[in-house]
């Protein structure tokens, strides 16, 4: 019990470190939160114009999420408690504690998580990014759509019926996450990075 306890909060609190900020600190950059969508994620990092900075970031956000779910499995977690480290660092991710409750929207966070539970699922949902976004050209709408099919991936290949709860809960909440960018989708007024 104190361990599950310790690796759940432990997953919260070093999700809750936001690459986004931190890199730009580093760099000198523009806040993130003061600029574009004003989210700390790493598309959003790119418009600072530093692409350096925003793979940066998105390295950091998904190797956070890879190493405490690695972690918590090489140390024997069974499939319920490692479920919940998944989600606490999803949740850190997205409401960090450092930064008054508001963060990302968990789309790298989502994707170390699958890097760490199962690779094949999370080069699945990498191809469908790549090739919503290069048709596209929507960050928000490649994210969506990559991130409603990894439970249905998860379904057909047969995964554990935790790892298909923790990808449907974890689906959940990118989609919740991006209310605001389905509707600017729906009215056509969404950012997107068309020449």
């Amino acid at each position: 019990m104190i361990d599950q306890i310790f690796f759940i909060s432990s997953a919260y609190l070093i999700g809750s470190l936001s690459f986004g900020i931190i890199v730009t600190k580093v760099f000198n950059l523009s806040d993130p939160r003061t600029i574009g969508s004003k989210n700390p994620g790493a598309t959003n990092v790119l418009r600072t114009g530093n692409k350096l900075a925003a793979i940066l970031t998105l390295l950091g956000d998904i190797f956070k999420a890879t190493f405490v779910v690695q972690t918590s499995i090489l140390f024997g977690l069974n499939d319920l408690e490692t479920m919940q480290v998944c989600l606490a660092v999803l949740i850190g991710h997205t409401y960090p504690i450092y930064y008054k409750f508001k963060g990302g929207k968990g789309v790298a966070t989502a994707l170390g998580i699958l890097i760490a539970i199962n690779w094949i699922l999370a080069l699945s949902a990498v191809f469908i990014w790549l090739i919503i976004f290069s048709i596209w050209r929507y960050s928000s709408l490649a994210a969506i759509i990559a991130s409603l099919s990894v439970p249905i991936i998860s379904y057909f290949i047969n995964e554990s019926s935790y790892v298909l709860l923790t990808n449907i809960l974890i689906t959940a909440l990118i989609i919740f996450n991006h209310h605001k960018n389905i509707k600017n989708l729906i009215r056509g007024i969404e950012p997107s990075f068309k020449k």
